[in-house]
């Protein structure tokens, strides 16, 4: 085979290789300044999600496993939880830094709390999980866009006697959960059907009654800028 011919066909085996090789870096760049994301996958135990600090916690793993020094952020879960005797009021709002935040693909989902909890660009195809995956919607078999919250529009926790938080995310029977549709689609037109943080609540807090209302345990993570 001729030198020409070599270096052709080397251009060619390697041209792939060395685009793959781009992407691949390019992705992990995104990743390691990946500030939030849907969770792949819920704890697998309903609404049981061994509190706050079990949810923080699986925030963390999730996005150590998925990008290069994301383990040096603090992570925090989208989740709010009423006072009890030996603990304060949680408003998720409270407890996830100031912003801005961009997903796995580097899109910026709010630049601050303010537009978060306002004019967000947070909708199907921006709310990504921690791989850089789209989640299922409502028009998706199965539907999961139940994302767990506990929390009003505003993202502060709920006052009164009704359970909005599976017992402070304690419970995997009894009780029931505040969602908001990560797609921003209901059954209905209107704001909470539109909602990304405060749709409706779930019919109870084990895993089936997470599914029956559209959901699989999944919650967003925020990293603490």
């Amino acid at each position: 085979m001729s030198k020409a011919r070599i270096g052709t066909a080397v251009v060619a085996i390697s041209l792939p290789l060395l685009l793959g090789s781009c992407q691949t870096v390019e992705r992990i760049a995104n990743q390691v300044g990946m500030s939030f994301f849907v969770t792949s996958v819920g704890i697998g135990k309903g609404g049981d999600l061994g509190g706050l600090a079990g949810a923080d916690g699986h925030c963390l793993a999730l996005a150590t496993a998925a990008a290069v020094g994301a383990d040096k952020r603090v992570w925090r879960a989208y989740l709010s939880t009423p006072a009890t005797r030996s603990a304060p009021t949680q408003h998720a709002r409270e407890r996830i830094g100031y912003g801005p935040w961009q997903n796995a693909k580097g899109v910026v989902i709010a630049k601050s709390i303010e537009e978060l909890h306002g004019n967000n660009n947070l909708n199907k195809k921006t709310a990504l999980n921690e791989k850089g995956e789209m989640v299922n919607g409502a028009t998706d078999s199965p539907n999961m866009h139940d994302i767990l919250t506990g929390s009003q529009s505003d993202g502060t926790a709920f006052q009164g006697a009704a359970d909005r938080t599976c017992g402070n995310w304690t419970s995997s029977g009894a009780g029931a959960a505040m969602v908001g549709h990560h797609d921003r689609t209901g059954l209905r037109d209107d704001a909470p059907s539109k909602s990304w943080n405060s749709s409706h609540p779930t019919k109870g807090c084990s895993e089936e009654a997470l599914v029956s209302t559209g959901g699989a345990g999944l919650f967003y993570c925020f990293a603490v800028n």
